[in-house]
């Protein structure tokens, strides 16, 4: 299976490809579903597939807003720039007047569905299929029985991508206006507050008092979902057929990027045996909600009603920027860390990763010896007697 990553701007790419993606799904400055990424400018994008192409990968667009006639002007010569210049493998799509308008305009361009689409059964699947859809990403509400049927009435030429790791939306695949209503932000333009995870109350017509919004024996009434992991379960997947499997997250921090998709990588690896305890425990120490395996097997406690905010068992302390040598290796500081502090290795490489490194001597970019590196994104020098890669990251 393709191992499909999130960026949000171009060092998450980098980050996205160095710690295993096949492929990396990101957007431009417009027609994408995250309008607060830092997204990616036209020359950004031609240097990503470029280098992406060289390494064997791929990169996929999203054009998956939810679009109104405004939001095509542009259109035109953003998709030609796309086919012609940057060379990207795939535009992802959510509106069948925007497919329409990629067919005739873009025609080299391979369509990916977009989840917003909502496929949930064999007949739409089908349907879109004879549209020349090249990939269906599925709606994150089937379970993996439904998949397997869907797979089964489809054409093997049409791939299957479905989404195993990150948040996930109250809202039919996404499809919401509860930011729209609250905020005047439209999740549907990319520009979603997330107001699901807010703490509300309600308030029965006829009375004064309210009621806290909860979960009871009975089921669950609240709209604040955990976060997918179905890393346990990637050979399940793989038997049903999946083509892609999809790490949710371009508004996630690189540090985020990494844990992830290092670990997704290792599982993969591992098939068809499963991952250790040790490889599911990684997921814990990026920035996550309490995990779930969401509609895959029907489980119906989805959701939950602690507080919203995300939790994380480490810290990303440091960027190495080049390759160790001669007993050293040069980091990019990213938290404060000192003299005398033990850092974890987190790295793509079995040699190295999750290896410790007492830090014994810290090097200025003045060429001074500190007790701390402290000056956010300062490349200092440190002690280091593990062959760290350029890419590697530091963590606590």
């Amino acid at each position: 299976m393709e191992l499909l990553a999130p960026a949000g701007n171009y060092e998450k790419f980098l980050t996205a490809l160095h710690f295993g993606a096949d492929a990396v799904y990101l957007a431009g400055n417009r027609f994408g579903l995250r309008a607060f990424a830092g997204n990616f400018t036209d020359e950004e994008i031609k240097k990503a597939s470029k280098l992406a192409h060289s390494l064997g990968k791929k990169v996929y667009v999203t054009l998956n807003i939810i679009a109104r006639d405004a939001d095509f002007e542009g259109l035109k010569d953003y998709l030609l720039f796309l086919q012609n210049e940057a060379k990207v493998d795939a535009v992802i799509v959510a509106d069948i007047g925007i497919m329409q308008f990629v067919r005739v305009n873009a025609p080299l361009i391979d369509i990916h569905l977009s989840t917003q689409a909502n496929i949930i059964n064999s007949y739409s699947a089908n349907f879109f299929a004879d549209l020349g859809v090249k990939r269906l990403i599925l709606a994150r509400e089937l379970s993996l029985e439904e998949i397997k049927t869907i797979r089964k009435n489809l054409s093997p030429k049409v791939e299957i991508e479905v989404f195993v790791h990150g948040a996930m939306c109250m809202a039919y695949s996404g499809r919401c206006l509860l930011s729209n209503y609250l905020s005047g932000r439209d999740s549907n333009h990319g520009e979603c507050v997330q107001a699901c995870r807010w703490k509300y109350f309600v308030r029965e017509v006829s009375r004064d008092d309210e009621l806290e919004v909860e979960e009871d024996e009975k089921g669950s009434y609240i709209f604040n979902s955990k976060d997918l992991n179905m890393l346990p379960y990637l050979k399940e997947l793989k038997d049903a057929g999946i083509d892609s499997i999809k790490i949710e997250g371009r508004m996630k921090s690189s540090f985020y990027v990494a844990t992830v998709v290092n670990a997704y990588r290792m599982a993969l690896n591992l098939l068809p045996k499963k991952p250790t305890k040790a490889l599911c425990d990684e997921l814990l120490k990026a920035s996550h909600r309490r995990y779930t395996t969401g509609f895959y097997f029907g489980e119906k406690n989805r959701q939950f009603l602690d507080d919203s905010t995300p939790v994380q068992n480490s810290e990303f302390m440091a960027l190495v920027v080049e390759d160790a040598k001669n007993g050293s290796v040069m980091v990019e500081m990213r938290n404060k860390f000192s003299v005398g502090d033990t850092l974890e290795v987190l790295s793509p490489d079995k040699k190295t990763f999750n290896k410790k490194i007492k830090i014994e001597k810290i090097t200025s970019s003045l060429g001074e010896n500190v007790e701390s590196a402290k000056k956010v994104q300062e490349k200092v020098l440190i002690n280091c007697d593990l062959p760290l890669k350029k890419g590697d990251i530091l963590r606590k």
